[in-house]
């Protein structure tokens, strides 16, 4: 890209009290850039120190468009709800000039996702069609996708991955022994800074980073280790979340996305973690994490 990436718009969920957001912001300023929120008229919600903040009633092309001007990125954090509103943002990014669009790719790979997850996430895969048109179609504009696999860190705090901390259960699925990505909240921000920082090398991508790659058993066994206790274990087949998964959807129960993802993440001999290929960690010097340390934190 011929000019550098230096004030960023961030869109909605951008609240202190966010999961996501508040990382993506805190890793932007840290990284030097300028940092708009872009949030609803209506919303209460504070954004981290630091940033400058823009409401708009994303009514038109038009209103978001002028939220845009002079940004150089804007780097979408929508809920899954929301991700129908994507389509809007990519044109008024256009529209405003902007340079690199981010869109809110972070979780599973996309590209690879199959069954009813697939199904779920339909909006978010039908973008990166639309992307990578605009970007043929409209010189100065590109876009980075970046899968980071499950929250880990967020996970591991709320018991999404499995692991209660508060009953020290553990809940594992098929062997607990199928591989599976995961990155810490920071961790993510900071590949997003680190994607801006090489604009040139990034653009047009879909990438994957990813803080671990680890098992459940392993995260077991060090939960126990840090905990001094021996943990209570509760073990399920992946087989069984998918077909409950298929039945919510049936009904229109889009909470059937956490048990599409139990065997998409962790059924034996087809975890998602085989399909991730070659993750861009180096590529964007990310720095290493480490496992222990995270789950000591969690404890914490």
């Amino acid at each position: 890209m011929r000019h550098s990436i230096e004030n960023v718009e961030a869109t909605d969920k951008l609240q202190a009290t966010g999961n996501l957001g508040p990382a993506v912001v805190q890793a932007l300023l840290d990284a030097g850039f300028t940092v708009t929120a872009l949030t609803r008229i209506d919303s209460k919600s504070s954004v981290l120190p630091g940033a400058k903040v823009h409401k708009t009633d994303y009514s038109s092309i038009e209103t978001i468009a002028e939220a845009f001007k002079g940004q150089d990125a804007v780097v979408s954090t929508l809920a899954t709800a929301a991700l129908g509103q994507q389509q809007t943002i990519v044109d008024a990014a256009i529209k405003a000039g902007v340079k690199r669009f981010i869109p809110s790719e972070f979780g599973m790979d996309t590209t690879t996702i199959e069954g009813g997850a697939k199904k779920i996430l339909g909006a978010k895969i039908a973008l990166q069609g639309v992307l990578a048109k605009a970007a043929e179609e409209n010189k100065g504009f590109s876009w980075t996708g970046i899968s980071t696999g499950m929250f880990f860190d967020w996970g591991l705090k709320v018991g999404s991955i499995g692991f209660s901390l508060p009953t020290k259960t553990a809940t594992i699925w098929d062997s607990g022994d199928e591989p599976f990505t995961g990155s810490n909240l920071a961790f993510i921000g900071q590949a997003i800074a680190s994607v801006l920082k090489h604009p040139e090398e990034t653009a047009n991508k879909y990438i994957k980073v990813a803080s671990f790659v680890t098992t459940q058993n392993e995260v077991l066994a060090l939960l126990e280790e840090e905990s001094g206790t021996k943990w209570t274990v509760v073990n399920k087949k992946t087989a069984d979340s998918e077909k409950l998964g298929e039945e919510k959807l049936a009904r229109g129960d889009y909470s059937a996305f956490g048990d599409f993802l139990k065997p998409l993440l962790f059924g034996d001999g087809i975890g998602a973690a085989r399909k991730v290929g070659q993750l861009s960690n180096e590529e964007l010097g990310l720095p290493k994490e480490d496992l222990k340390k995270t789950i000591k934190a969690a404890l914490a």
